[in-house]
């Protein structure tokens, strides 16, 4: 007599069959070797480049034409499976999870650049086009494209859009949504949309903004239209060191105050500078307390003018020494080991978890030696590396994920910097977006109403919250159980956040 099936195995054999139904269902719209299902192909899969949160795929599908991915989502709609799109996958919020009974829709054979127009400074490219090789494209007439994430030689152009991300140029640049004209893609029935125009304006309501951002929520991007711009004549950095953290945050505001927008702005605490100088050797002044990058460009006379005048405030507010690239191989090395801090990072820790919060300029003081008084709370080694010209914040928490406990104190660490940030008056996110990462954090920043809200855009766009479900908008319950949580943890430290 055989013995009846355990809970576990019932939901494997449901798992099976519905593995078996959707991959029946794709075959009819992509070619067998576009599909992955088995455990050793789909693995890979688990995670972005947040690894501390895995999940694995019920079905990978790899689309090489806009009408299998129409195909792929109208099947998937007519089944009711969920749908996550994927670029490169180093997206560090989650926000490329996978749904365990969904589909994982990767864009990464969507990497063809379909025109460059010097005329019009623009680029039309495929959603899995990498971030630099767009300016290396256009390099020949001139142009490049502006927003430069730290990741740009592998990161791609959808998950940009997805991410509205930025990078060190930022601050005169701006980020994706700045340099964007138009994206087309899919709606979750597979139906084919347009957001924005090649125009300097679209009719109707404006959606491109809604769109970028959005994590892949709202639609699945395949085509990006983006401005290019013209590369400076020259450009030169300033690094300058500083004997305490306070006056390198206060020099920042002071840069921002007398009128001047540098090309970049960064920042970098000792234990950061000292990380990346062993891994790359960039010229880092490693006694200093911190270090900002600070670099101007256009023509020679621009450049030379605000040189002079970013020294002089920088050297009013307390700057111990200042070294202006010589040449554009220095200025290359400077930007490198700020380009290199995550895998600086990686190098001396097993695993790191870095956040993305943002504070008024006027707090970056405040909340590094908040971050200093967490170490010690929840013994744990943070890196501070970030947009200073912004505010945009990227804590690297060092820790083993191997060991329970300490991804624990992590977590905990990662949600008291976001939380502390918006007590500043900040955000929970600069960047890196929601993903999984900052859902609980949500529920600090926003009210249930404005939360209900951010869902209503969802359902006007996916009724069925078929893509990337669970991510970005934490429910009501889920917001009531962290609250609970916090109380019970005694950890609502801060009077001016919201109540649960």
């Amino acid at each position: 007599m055989n013995a009846p099936a355990t809970t576990a195995q019932i939901t494997q054999l449901q798992r099976a069959a519905r593995q078996a139904e959707v991959v029946n269902a794709l075959q009819k719209v992509v070619p067998s070797h576009a599909l992955l299902w088995q455990p050793e192909d789909t693995v890979p899969y688990e995670c972005d480049g947040l690894t501390a949160y895995r999940e694995r795929p019920l079905v990978v599908v790899l689309p090489e034409t806009e009408d299998q991915v129409a195909g792929v989502l109208k099947a998937c709609h007519a089944l009711q499976v969920p749908v996550v799109a994927r670029g490169a996958g180093t997206g560090l919020s989650g926000g490329a999870m996978p749904n365990a009974m969904g589909v994982t829709l990767s864009l990464a054979k969507f990497n063809r650049i379909l025109r460059i127009d010097p005329r019009s400074r623009t680029a039309v490219v495929q959603a899995g086009v990498r971030n630099l090789a767009i300016s290396e494209a256009a390099a020949p007439h001139g142009l490049y494209y502006a927003p430069d994430p730290s990741s740009q030689i592998a990161c791609t152009i959808g998950g940009n859009v997805a991410e509205n991300s930025g990078g060190v140029h930022c601050l005169k640049y701006g980020l994706t949504v700045h340099n964007v004209l138009q994206v087309r893609g899919f709606t979750v029935q597979g139906e084919p949309v347009t957001f924005g125009s090649t125009a300097l304006d679209s009719p109707g309501i404006d959606l491109l903004p809604l769109i970028i951002g959005s994590e892949g929520m709202l639609a699945v991007t395949t085509e990006v239209t983006v401005k290019l711009v013209p590369k400076p004549q020259l450009a030169r950095c300033i690094m300058a060191s500083f004997d305490d953290v306070r006056k390198a945050g206060d020099a920042v505001a002071a840069v921002i105050a007398a009128g001047i927008i540098p090309a970049g702005l960064e920042m970098m605490d000792k234990p950061m500078t000292a990380a990346v100088e062993d891994f790359v050797h960039a010229g880092y002044d490693l006694d200093a307390a911190a270090i900002l990058l600070c670099e101007s460009d256009g023509t020679p006379e621009e450049v030379e003018e605000e040189i002079g005048r970013m020294s002089d405030v920088l050297r009013s507010a307390g700057a111990t020494a200042i070294t202006v690239s010589r040449d554009e191989a220095q200025r290359l090395r400077f930007w490198s080991g700020r380009k290199n801090a995550f895998p600086a990072s990686g190098r001396i820790s097993p695993d790191y978890m870095c956040m993305d919060s943002t504070i008024p300029r006027k707090r970056l003081a405040d909340i590094l030696q908040a971050i200093a008084d967490m170490e010690v709370k929840y013994g744990l080694r943070c890196l501070n590396v970030f947009h200073a010209g912004d505010g945009n914040l990227h804590p690297l928490i060092l820790f083993d994920a191997n060991d329970a406990d300490q991804l624990h104190r992590c977590e905990q660490f990662g949600a008291d910097i976001l939380e502390t940030s918006v007590a500043m008056g900040g955000t929970v996110t600069g960047e890196h977006g929601v993903g999984v990462e900052k859902l609980n954090s949500m529920c600090v920043q926003f009210s249930p109403e404005e939360n209900e809200q951010m869902f209503a855009v969802k359902r006007a766009f996916d009724a069925h919250g078929l893509l990337n479900p669970g991510k970005v908008i934490p429910t009501l319950q889920r917001c009531a159980e962290y609250g609970r949580m916090l109380v019970r943890g005694g950890r609502l430290a801060h009077p001016d956040l919201p109540r649960f």
